[in-house]
């Protein structure tokens, strides 16, 4: 029988405590526990962990944050008071940060949790147009954005967003397609999504972006779609498996990987999507952020609830026996 040496060309290293970071494949033997163990990736169900819940309960907040441990919720309900609320993600707890100028919910984000992007909503005068730029200490009002609510968003900067479909401005009230690219001063109308809808999930840049689920008016369910940006005209592609006609925790930096939950969890790896572990709270209207393997997601839920994500291709420690 061929020994390990001799199928990998090296020895199993000896080691006093598991390695800190273990790669795919990494395989040594503990001396303290005097075990052999391995490293290996979390099957495509990956799992979701309950984590430190928002200091107030709020949901259809604009969120931004491109990667686990730094994230940003802004507005949501109740309003006016949790319109305005802005909470800060730092790994571990959440914390208050300054007040948006003006209160609101469904409202789209982008960037990160300190250079975001937040636009449109509604608050207690109606629908707006309203966008905030936050520099990590304050926020400053900037170009309004068409009025219009439950929008959907995209951006990895401030300076640099996609805002599309969402609810007009009485009296029409009309769901829309409508599209408009951000260049850090003023908002652009471009081409609109191929189906015009509301409640809308959005994942991505704005030159590589995906619009989730929604609905359209009056209520009619398009919770499968999937459409495609590629910074300059959106196509339809594989709808997701499972309908989604409120606004749902995203993660991914385009549109070739994604992360979409709001109860049941899925993950497109650019062609197609595969179910994943459900959330332990489902819930719509939440915020989101990260990426397919480290995600997190919040608001909504009974006490602002927090969970965070690990998803396949991360490495996890197994031992092994002989059984």
């Amino acid at each position: 029988m061929a020994t390990y040496k001799e199928i990998f060309g090296t020895n199993i290293e000896v080691l006093a405590s598991d390695p800190a970071n273990p790669v795919t494949g990494q395989v040594w033997y503990n001396s303290t526990d005097n075990v052999v163990k391995g490293a290996a990736e979390l099957g495509p169900t990956g799992s979701w962990a309950t984590e430190a819940n928002l200091n107030g309960s709020r949901n259809g907040g604009g969120s931004a944050g491109q990667t686990q441990d730094a994230q940003l919720y802004a507005g949501g309900e109740p309003i006016p008071t949790g319109g305005v609320n802005v909470e800060v993600w730092n790994g571990s707890s959440w914390t208050e940060v300054g007040n948006l100028g003006t209160s609101r919910f469904g409202m789209g984000g982008a960037g990160t949790s300190t250079a975001a992007l937040v636009f449109g909503g509604e608050g207690p005068g109606g629908v707006t147009g309203a966008t905030e730029s936050w520099n990590g200490t304050s926020w400053t009002e900037v170009s309004d954005i068409s009025s219009k609510v439950r929008v959907g968003g995209a951006g990895i900067t401030n300076t640099a967003a996609l805002a599309f479909g969402g609810e007009l401005a009485s009296p029409s009230a009309a769901v829309t397609g409508e599209t408009q690219s951000w260049n850090g001063s003023a908002w652009t109308t471009v081409n609109s999504l191929n189906s015009a809808r509301e409640a809308v999930s959005g994942v991505g840049s704005y030159t590589s972006a995906l619009a989730l689920g929604g609905q359209s008016d009056p209520g009619t369910p398009l919770g499968t779609l999937n459409e495609s940006w590629n910074g300059t005209s959106w196509t339809e592609t594989t709808d997701l498996s499972d309908s989604r006609t409120s606004i749902s925790a995203t993660a991914g930096q385009d549109n070739t990987s994604a992360l979409i939950a709001s109860g049941a969890t899925e993950i497109w790896n650019g062609s197609s999507w595969a179910e994943a572990a459900a959330m332990n709270v489902s819930r719509g209207n939440l915020g989101g952020g990260g990426t397919t393997t480290a995600a997190l997601a919040y608001g909504a839920g009974p006490a602002g609830n927090t969970e965070s994500f690990s998803g396949a291709g991360t490495p996890v420690t197994y031992t092994f026996t002989d059984s």
